[in-house]
């Protein structure tokens, strides 16, 4: 059993999680929440470090929708799952960061139409039991890291990141 002061994330498995960059990079998994304008501020930082460091960083992102203060963040999280389902989960994921002021059922329509998924098939998996399963999934490994308290929270190589999350300071602990 790991001491209190260790944090545990579950680890990455290939298969489920959503995955992008090298097997042997320094891994970074993000919880977050589509539409928490922090985690798009560390999805913009991510983005610049995985482009300088292209061969260099894994990332992975798992949800951790904060429903209570944001109406649409589920929706959203159930979006990119629905797109997930058509082999499309990474460009619905940068659609919705770069939208995020726009995540109403209308938007979410018109994204998955925009990526040239099957809009019907999209409608229906986005309310269906796999979707939310997946996204349950992040969430109850999020509580049972015991360190994800809001978002965006980032793990380094499974050690919790409390540190700034701006381009600099990532580079600055994936150097070390």
């Amino acid at each position: 059993m790991p001491a209190k002061h260790e944090s545990v994330v579950e680890p990455l498995d290939d298969a489920v999680d959503h995955v992008r960059g090298p097997a042997a990079g320094t891994l970074i998994v993000e919880y977050g929440d589509y539409e928490c304008p922090y985690s798009r501020q560390a999805f913009r930082a991510i983005e610049q470090v995985q482009a300088g460091l292209s061969e260099g960083v894994r990332f992975a992102f798992r949800h951790f929708p904060l429903i209570e203060i944001h109406p649409h963040a589920l929706a959203s999280a159930a979006a990119a799952e629905a797109a997930a389902l058509q082999g499309r989960f990474w460009d619905m994921h940068e659609l919705l960061f770069h939208r995020q002021k726009a995540l109403e059922d209308d938007d979410l329509r018109r994204y998955a139409s925009e990526l040239g998924l099957d809009v019907a098939r999209f409608d229906s998996d986005r309310s269906g039991d796999a979707a939310l399963a997946r996204v349950r999934r992040d969430v109850r490994s999020a509580i049972a890291s015991g360190e994800v308290r809001g978002t965006p929270t980032l793990f380094i190589d499974g050690a919790v990141h409390r540190a700034g999350y701006d381009t600099a300071t990532l580079l600055a602990v994936l150097a070390r």
